[in-house]
């Protein structure tokens, strides 16, 4: 490599002399590296350096080995932070292996290492991780169009209940005096309120008003309950009457 890859590599072991054999090798080979000696250093580092990509560990070191360090390093890393982690070992115990392997740690190399063989694990575990990140800037931009298209939708759903509003303030009522009374009283609703209204006097319970307009259940109950405090009604039944065809509940409903 003539440059340096973007990619920081967290080398780990607690022998001294492991990890400035490994660092000075991958810087050769265009690394920059961080060492460490201790599970707890490199954590501090790993949670200060987010150009950290790549973490060459120890499996057997004091404190936190190399698997339950690699549990706290998701941690700090979250879902939003890929990373890969290559496991070096002094025993190649099956158990420990399945285990490391288990929690998510990609390749695994028993001690003493072959410097070379480290170095093509570290290229592949840098081409995989390049894959992570396209993928995480093309879910980027996905979720950016989601919202565009979410906020363009709500817009359009509230310029059709402003038209729908304009166009028929309450539906379903035939005398002059008993509209106007019923526009009184449901003038301070805004669109969706009324559109909640509307189904609740259809019948129509809290699930399926939910499934009609788009909505949660709960967001549903939030609806109702604004809807009966600003009508001053007691509950549904008077709802229903207030807005049936020949409102014979609306007069007592006002009265409330």
């Amino acid at each position: 490599m003539n440059k340096y890859s973007a990619v920081k590599i967290l080398v780990v072991d607690d022998q001294p002399l492991i990890v400035e054999e490994l660092s000075e090798f991958l810087e050769s080979s265009g690394y920059a590296c961080v060492p460490c000696t201790s599970s707890r250093e490199a954590l501090e580092h790993f949670r200060g350096d987010s150009s950290i990509g790549i973490v060459l560990c120890d499996l057997d070191m004091p404190g936190l080995n190399g698997i339950e360090m690699m549990g706290e390093l998701k941690l700090i890393a979250g879902k939003k932070r890929p990373f890969e982690a290559i496991m070096l070992t002094g025993c190649a115990d099956k158990q420990d292996v399945i285990k490391a392997l288990r929690a998510g740690i990609a390749d695994y190399y028993q001690k003493p290492v072959d410097l070379n063989e480290i170095l093509n694990g570290v290229q592949r575990q840098e081409a995989v991780l390049e894959e992570r990140y396209k993928s995480f800037q093309q879910l980027g931009h996905l979720n950016e169009k989601l919202q565009y298209l979410a906020a363009s939708i709500d817009d359009l759903y509230q310029d059709l209940d402003k038209t729908r509003r304009q166009a028929e303030p309450v539906e379903a009522v035939e005398d002059t005096a008993g509209a106007a009374q019923l526009s009184a009283l449901f003038a301070p609703l805004s669109p969706r309120q009324l559109d909640v209204a509307r189904l609740v006097a259809k019948g129509q319970t809290n699930y399926q008003i939910a499934c009609e307009l788009g909505i949660t259940e709960n967001t549903v109950k939030l609806y109702v309950s604004q809807v009966l405090r600003l009508t001053h009604m007691h509950n549904r039944t008077q709802l229903a009457l207030a807005l049936s065809p020949n409102h014979a509940g609306a007069q007592r409903a006002t009265t409330h």
